[in-house]
């Protein structure tokens, strides 16, 4: 049973892990309060009951390298992300997830496209939903999985297919999960004011595609009573639009097209290949040093196409207080090269084919450490009855509070808190 918990959170990981660990986005601060992709394989569970949880989150950064202003400017940016997952069985061997929440957010960046304070692009909401269903085969040993989600914010709308596999050794100590994932987006072309042909009141922005298809292939193993290691490997390819259009660039030279080199008006919005490769790699540990304490580590190498090349190291600790009560600290630090088409602001050549100054793809270095704790007592922290149960009883059944600080040698921080209350009903 732990080893199929382990393969579940790395398996919930796998999009994640496809990705250079560059600015933490909400929900993507090393994964705590992530709103897992719905269309995994659902976590095992007692048999008739339905899992609920509730996740919530509050993310802040600041920084002064916003790409929206061409590698200046306030990167502020607050989101607040609730979300409910749902685990439900739908006999002994199917099992079907939900996975439906929002992130609001305010950003100071966003609110520069139309260089105008308080504009509606400051603030805006996105909208997520994703289902899956798990079934486990005749043989005991085979999980088979389906999946598909929505997503939809003010620039983009993205549908994602998911199909899973994975096949358990018959003493349990092994297991193989192989998972294919495909994200089919439309971004609406919203550019810089200045750029835009009839000025803001046009709003005819038109829209490009990008498909993203990841394949995430995860080997777990029972090495010893107190050692259990799992690799994975993700490779990503992504074809189509993958330049942010209303990020903006600045050039040292320029052309009489363009006007006087850094002058506001004279941007031009960033160009990206429309081919990306992505080849991730990474190892989990996790030894149970003493009855009481755990040693997990993880860490990942990342190459891409674009010359991004990143190494992420992290390391949590949990300590068992009382039986009930679990704390858990953890540090993670990240290194990463410049993209090959990334400079500063003014650092850029209009004879260039490809350029962006978002600060995402530069080289830096990052540090992140935080505090966990999880409140799990035997019989659960409460009991009560829902109005839309039918009288059942549900079970408040534990409590985590996770903070995590992060902080980029670009000078861009970052704080987090996240917590998740889980319940079971009959």
């Amino acid at each position: 049973m732990l080893i199929k918990h382990l393969l579940f959170l790395l398996a919930l990981a796998a999009p994640l892990a496809a990705l250079a660990q560059a600015t933490p986005t909400p929900n993507r601060l090393d994964g705590s309060g992530l709103s897992p992709n719905a269309a995994q394989l659902p976590a095992p569970g007692r048999y008739g009951e339905t899992e609920v949880d509730i996740l919530g989150s509050y993310y802040q950064q600041n920084g002064d390298h916003s790409a929206v202003e061409g590698g200046i400017g306030s990167q502020h940016l607050t989101d607040t992300a609730p979300t409910i997952l749902l685990n439900v069985p739908l006999d002994s061997t199917t099992r079907l997830a939900a996975n439906v929440g929002i992130d609001y957010y305010t950003s100071a960046s966003s609110d520069k496209i139309d260089q105008v304070m308080s504009s509606p692009s400051s603030h805006d909401a996105r909208y997520h939903a994703d289902f899956g269903l798990a079934r486990v085969l005749a043989d005991k040993l085979t999980t088979v999985g389906l999946g598909a989600g929505v997503s939809k914010e003010y620039d983009y709308l993205s549908f994602n297919l998911l199909a899973s596999w994975a096949r358990a050794s018959q003493d349990g100590n092994r297991q193989l999960s192989v998972s294919g994932q495909a994200f089919l987006d439309k971004i609406t072309l919203i550019t810089p004011a200045e750029l835009r042909v009839g000025g803001t009141r046009n709003k005819n922005y038109g829209s490009d595609n990008r498909q993203s298809f990841t394949l995430s292939v995860v080997y777990a193993q029972v090495l010893t009573k107190r050692l259990q290691a799992s690799i994975s490997i993700e490779p990503v390819v992504q074809r189509g639009l993958l330049s942010t259009p209303f990020q903006r660039v600045y050039f040292f030279d320029s052309n009489p097209a363009l006007g006087t080199p850094g002058a506001l008006g004279t941007a031009q919005a960033e160009v990206l290949p429309r081919l990306r490769y992505k080849y991730p790699a990474s190892l989990r540990l996790t030894y149970y040093a003493t009855d009481l304490v755990q040693l997990r580590g993880f860490y990942r190498f990342y190459n891409d196409n674009f010359g991004i090349r990143a190494h992420t190291f992290e390391l949590e600790v949990p300590v068992k207080v009382t039986p009930f009560f679990t704390l858990y600290p953890f540090y993670r630090y990240h290194t990463q090269t410049a993209a090959d088409y990334f400079a500063p602001y003014l650092q850029h050549s209009v004879r260039e084919e490809y350029f962006t100054s978002d600060f995402d793809l530069s080289a830096f270095s990052a540090n992140k450490l935080g505090l966990g704790f999880r409140y799990a007592p035997l019989y659960g922290l409460g009991r009560f009855k829902t109005p839309f149960g039918g009288g059942r009883i549900t079970k408040f059944k534990s409590l985590d509070v996770r903070y995590g600080y992060y902080r980029q040698s670009t000078g861009l921080t970052a704080n987090i808190v996240s917590a998740n209350l889980a319940f079971t009903m009959p």
